[in-house]
């Protein structure tokens, strides 16, 4: 790209968050035998530092320039931007040192030839979101199977308690009809949370992993039923 100087990257991409700096560079490459002198020009000089924005690349040589935006103080609407850079270049003398630059030698008289390369600015959002988690059909997030198992299992023991709890106060033969019963419950609970689960295990075999978030959620109020 250009006559004098490669140039990359061919736009200029930089990272947007709100209130806060962000650099891209890009790469001048001389691959001609003289020297090259350029000047980096923006049509909005005060939201963009430039460093170098003038020099010297030597022969068969690459120079780096940083670009960096001043952070914005206010969301933009949109990302886009019409900022543009301008990279112009020139043959200079041998000799030529990045102190002897001046703006004369990019005027086009005499016959002088000046390249000019155009680039654009693009926003990137510096945190792309992260990808959305796996769900189910309607697009409630999976529940992890540790999660259900912890569910599953914390209602057995509560039973448990509650029962430990009542025989130490309830004595009578009713108190202990009623402990035998809940007893019970929670064996046939156990049960059905068994072919609960084999039941959970064939569906994600036959539909995958994204309705076995659903299944799992049935297992845990199906037991939730069970226990209240």
């Amino acid at each position: 790209m250009g006559d004098f100087l490669y140039i990359q990257p061919s736009e200029l991409k930089f990272p947007y968050e709100l209130r806060k700096q962000s650099s891209c560079s890009m790469q001048l490459t001389n691959k001609t035998d003289q020297h090259i002198a350029f000047k980096v020009k923006t049509t909005s000089p005060k939201r963009y530092c430039v460093r170098p924005n003038a020099g010297v690349v030597l022969p068969n040589s690459v120079c780096n320039v940083t670009v960096t935006m001043q952070a914005h103080k206010e969301a933009l609407a949109d990302m886009q931007c019409k900022d543009k850079f301008l990279v112009q270049s020139v043959f200079a003398p041998g000799a030529t040192t990045n102190k002897d630059i001046t703006p004369e030698m990019f005027n086009r008289k005499d016959g002088k030839i000046v390249n000019e390369v155009k680039l654009r600015v693009i926003y990137i959002p510096a945190n792309p979101p992260s990808p959305v988690p796996e769900g189910d059909e309607e697009g409630s997030p999976r529940t992890s199977s540790v999660e259900d198992d912890n569910k599953m299992s914390s209602l057995p023991e509560a039973v448990t308690r509650l029962l430990d709890e009542s025989n130490g106060k309830l004595s009578s033969s009713e108190a202990r009809s009623m402990i035998s019963k809940m007893t019970e419950e929670k064996d046939s609970a156990i049960q059905q949370n068994k072919k609960l689960q084999e039941e959970l295990e064939l569906l994600k075999r036959q539909t995958g992993k994204t309705r076995a978030g659903g299944a799992a959620m049935f297992v845990v109020l199906a037991m939730f039923r069970l226990f209240w």
